[in-house]
């Protein structure tokens, strides 16, 4: 076990966690509070990279003896970068350009140990092709979920996964937001082993 054992998670998202809780580490977090903005001309890779790095620094001054996890999701479709939709109106929109088509989700994970100043960082994808997607079928599901929060308006943890047909990633806890797998890889990298 590493000299430090805080762990802090960069993030105000319930969604991330929620996924953190299930390694049963004690941890705290706080949100990180950065422009979220891409930079032009940057990949939707290094953009996700850039930021969970961006969100664990941040975090990072006010817990300076500490691990600190910044993850960042980024969504595109046919080359066309999809966000958090914000309403419903924009959720709408970003279904039905979705509908039948196969969506990549990037999800960057950086481990920070503070004291150090070190990162280690994981960029993992998922590929989702939605369903032929209607109209009521969307105002139906967006009435139950309101997944404004969520980029693509794809909640897949609750009543997106009926919008989907397939999903391909080496890590499913990616498309919610924090890729447990390669976490719990970086984490043992840094030694904090989740099991042991």
């Amino acid at each position: 076990m590493a000299s430090l054992s805080r762990i802090v998670l960069a993030s105000g998202s319930t969604y991330r966690r929620a996924l953190l809780e299930r390694l049963g580490l004690p941890f705290e977090w706080a949100a990180p509070g950065v422009d979220e903005l891409a930079i032009p001309g940057e990949s939707t890779t290094d953009t996700a990279l850039r930021l969970a790095i961006l969100k664990a620094r941040a975090v990072s001054s006010r817990f300076p003896n500490a691990f600190v996890i910044g993850s960042d999701q980024v969504a595109s479709c046919e080359g066309v970068r999809i966000g958090k939709p914000g309403n419903h109106a924009n959720a709408v929109k970003q279904l039905e350009f979705m509908s039948g088509k196969t969506a990549l989700f990037e999800t960057a994970l950086a481990v920070l140990d503070a004291t150090r100043n070190d990162v280690r960082s994981r960029v993992v994808p998922c590929r989702v092709t939605f369903r032929p997607l209607t109209r009521p079928v969307i105002e139906t599901y967006l009435e139950r979920e309101q997944p404004y929060d969520c980029a693509g308006s794809a909640k897949a943890e609750g009543l997106g996964i009926a919008l989907i047909a397939r999903i391909e990633t080496d890590d499913p806890t990616a498309l919610i937001g924090l890729p447990l797998i390669a976490l719990t890889e970086l984490l043992d990298a840094a030694g904090i082993p989740v099991v042991g």
